[in-house]
């Protein structure tokens, strides 16, 4: 038979808070994390805005030397796993290491090292390059940190799908416990890629936000005048667990994952496959995986990034995948508050939709002010809504047309 798979602890680092506790807090208050660019100089940039986390201080959670060796990426994926522990209630001197596993993927790893010793390289020549150039930007090395950190000695690698990563390491951590390869993961993901050369890049593919003038505004999914997304940064981790080892030790459930999806569009670099098929395909994955029909939804997270073809062509796969049954499921996009977090993204809004169930309540979307017709969903705008959540899906989509559909439920015995 097999192994059913739980959540027993969740992390996170995002623009609207340093912990779960309050960026969840900061969510349902419709709170948003985005401003004006702290990090660098963005004069002469296009998009001048991003969701950023000037308060995180690794050094809080880590030792001074080690913290120092770590890309800003693994520094948050660090963290983040360590609350989730904390959360979970796991002690690892308990555990055997080598039943633990850790999945923690990025789309962009450590880009903001590797850009600053390209100027080092420039300016001082190539024997100043620091030394832990390599392993600070290598995209496994998130997951390596935390393995080498907490003692994990099961499966580790990263999972890369650009933004559907957090959500692929996730349903692929669920995997792996399926079969037996481990008892707990570690599974999520993390991004630090508010960079001078990242904003540029996106920028050259017009994919972000221009709203400078009004940072809190500028994410506005599924809204008429939504003109891109606003690049975040921060990381969202859970701990997953076989229902034999939760109930071994006592531990408390948050949800079940019950599903996953997983598809390709097989279309485009950037854009989404037309109608939104593979998206769909995926949520009928996840439905069929968890055993259960499209109206028993509570609530939908959606990739939702305020860009205007993602927006219309996720509305049109959501129609596709559960028909008549979506006009009574209410749905958000969290980034109206977080903005994009690349494949941070999958992990934070899957803690997100764990989070749904367990304190029943519904994050909005914030700045939903004048409805898109081809946006026509219950996008549950500007307030939150409070009532029982039974089943959550969240939804991630990336360049080169990955998708990735999560289905959380309320654990029964």
């Amino acid at each position: 038979m097999t192994e059913r798979v739980v959540v027993t602890g969740v992390g996170l680092i995002t623009p609207v808070g340093v912990d779960s506790a309050t960026t969840w807090k900061n969510l349902v208050d419709g709170k948003s994390g985005i401003d004006q660019i702290q990090s660098f100089d963005s004069e002469g940039f296009e998009s001048r805005v991003a969701g950023e986390i000037p308060e995180f201080d690794p050094l809080e959670r880590l030792e001074r030397k080690a913290s120092r060796r770590l890309d800003r990426f693994a520094q948050f994926a660090c963290v983040a796993s360590l609350e989730a522990l904390d959360h979970a209630g796991i002690d690892m001197e308990k555990e055997d290491a080598t039943r633990v596993a850790v999945l923690i993927g990025s789309g962009v790893g450590g880009i903001q090292t590797l850009s600053e010793q390209f100027d080092v390289m420039r300016e001082k020549g190539p024997t100043r390059v620091n030394p832990f150039l390599i392993p600070m930007m290598l995209t496994d090395l998130a997951g390596g940190q935390v393995s080498m950190l907490i003692g994990a000695k099961g499966p580790n690698f990263a999972t890369v799908s650009a933004c559907a990563t957090g959500a692929d390491s996730i349903g692929e951590a669920k995997a792996m416990i399926e079969r037996g390869d481990a008892d707990v993961a570690i599974a999520g993901g993390t991004e630090a890629g508010v960079c001078e050369i990242a904003v540029a890049g996106f920028n050259a593919c017009m994919a972000l936000s221009k709203n400078n003038d009004d940072p809190q505004g500028a994410s506005r999914p599924f809204d008429a005048e939504r003109d891109g997304f606003v690049l975040g940064e921060g990381a969202g981790v859970l701990v997953l667990e076989s229902v034999e080892h939760a109930q071994a030790r006592g531990a408390e459930v948050l949800a079940e994952l019950a599903g996953y999806g997983a598809t390709s569009d097989a279309h485009h670099v950037t854009q989404p496959g037309p109608g939104g098929e593979g998206a769909a395909r995926a949520m009928q994955l996840a439905f069929k995986q968890a055993a259960i029909a499209p109206d028993e939804v509570d609530y939908i997270n959606a990739h939702g990034t305020s860009t205007p073809l993602n927006d219309k062509t996720e509305t049109e796969a959501m129609k596709r995948a559960f028909g008549d049954a979506i006009n009574n499921v209410p749905v958000s996009s969290t980034k109206s508050m977080t903005g994009h977090l690349l494949g941070a993204a999958g992990g934070v809004e899957a803690a997100i939709s764990v989070m749904a169930i367990a304190k029943s309540a519904i994050p909005p979307t914030i700045n939903l002010q004048n409805p898109d017709p081809d946006c026509d969903l219950d996008y549950t705008p500007n307030m939150v809504r409070r009532g029982v959540v039974r089943t959550t899906m969240s939804n991630s989509l990336g360049f080169g047309g990955h998708n990735a559909s999560l289905i959380f439920k309320s654990y029964e015995d």
